[in-house]
């Protein structure tokens, strides 16, 4: 999916009283990812008609996350790293998230021997994913006991393990991994970071969830419920559907239709309790680093309140 502005779509029944009323006259500002991940959002957004009228903008997870906290967007997708650091800020949209229960498929440590063989490992990162990079912290120092050598280069699996012993890859790279696409230098494993969590700690992995700025929701809160309603409607056409968003998101994406269809249905859509909980532990671990603030709060929009 182009990292690009999408068009305006046109006009929405269920939106229009309340985007007449919102900030400035304007349509509220929504954000999407412009990884794969999202496609089957995106999908729903194009083939329901329940967004119509609002000015949705595709971008990366971090820049996503950096708009929405630095105004630029009003709601939207936001990485759980982010997301922890900006909890005064932003109030979670409930029901909404992008996780795993078990393989996550594009986010995976690969190395050329057992993790457990590696005492001080050289580990290659990259700067696409800042979830990913604490969550591969959390793993390879608290769970494997390890004293890792940390190093930055390319989103290139390939030209991380030339420099180092292990690298942490996600999106487009670590999908290509998964399904086989690595050069073979030699014998090299892959370890899925979101299987590796749910073994250690018995919960899901939440990789990015979706907020709104506080702020807005208390100036807009008919608008930000609306908006809510129909990105939830949005995610369940589009899982009901996930052949036919496999199909058309295949072309030019370097996977097959089958390939996508497969990592579709091992994505999880919806925060649920143990996805709530799963927050908790994450953030308790990156609260203990100094990662992120140790007061941080998870707040729920709510329609009429915040919590």
């Amino acid at each position: 999916m182009p990292s690009t502005e999408l068009t305006e779509l046109g006009e929405l029944t269920e939106l229009g009283e309340a985007r007449r009323a919102g900030a400035a006259g304007r349509p509220p500002r929504v954000g999407l990812l412009s990884f794969l991940n999202c496609r089957p959002i995106l999908w729903g957004l194009r083939h329901s008609g329940v967004l119509s009228g609002l000015d949705l903008v595709s971008l990366s997870p971090e820049a996503a996350g950096d708009r929405l906290v630095a105004g630029g967007l009003d709601l939207g997708p936001v990485s759980l790293a982010a997301y922890l650091r900006h909890t005064d800020d932003l109030l979670l949209l409930p029901g909404l998230a992008i996780a795993a229960e078990g393989p996550v498929m594009s986010c995976s440590i690969v190395s050329r021997r057992p993790l457990h063989d590696l005492a001080t490992p050289r580990v290659g990162l990259t700067s696409t994913s800042r979830t990913t990079v604490l969550l591969a912290r959390f793993l390879l120092e608290e769970r494997f006991g390890l004293t890792p050598r940390y190093f930055t280069g390319p989103p290139d699996p390939g030209a991380l393990l030339h420099r180092g012993d292990a690298a942490v890859v996600i999106g487009d790279p670590a999908l290509r991994v998964h399904f086989g696409g690595l050069p073979r230098q030699g014998r090299t494993l892959v370890h899925d970071t979101a299987a590796l969590w749910t073994e250690w700690t018995g919960l899901p992995m939440v990789f990015a969830v979706w907020a709104v700025r506080r702020e807005y929701a208390e100036q807009q809160p008919h608008t930000v419920a609306a908006v809510h309603r129909a990105l939830l409607a949005a995610r369940d056409r589009g899982l009901a559907e996930l052949e036919q968003v496999s199909a058309e998101a295949a072309p030019g994406s370097g996977f097959t239709a089958a390939q996508l269809l497969s990592y579709y249905r091992t994505l999880r859509y919806g925060l649920t309790a143990d996805g709530l909980r799963a927050i908790g532990r994450f953030g308790e671990l990156a609260a203990g680093r100094g990662l992120v603030p140790g007061d941080w709060t998870v707040r729920r929009f709510e329609f009429g309140k915040a919590r």
